[in-house]
């Protein structure tokens, strides 16, 4: 698979999310950002593995 179509797919993806549900989206947005450093840390550290391991099964 082509890289640019999988960043064109997240993009997709992550600009139809506030497109569709806006009012749902800033309220997550806004929860987001009462969180501290490290429970941010976490939930990317969570994305970022979870992707891995994603990738690692097509692979």
């Amino acid at each position: 698979m082509n890289w640019w179509w999988l960043i064109g797919g997240v993009l997709l993806i992550e600009g139809l999310m506030p497109l569709i549900f806006t009012q749902a989206w800033r309220q997550t947005f806004e929860k987001l950002l009462q969180l501290k450093d490290g429970q941010i840390r976490f939930i990317g550290f969570l994305s970022a593995a979870v992707g891995l391991f994603i990738l690692w099964l097509n692979r």
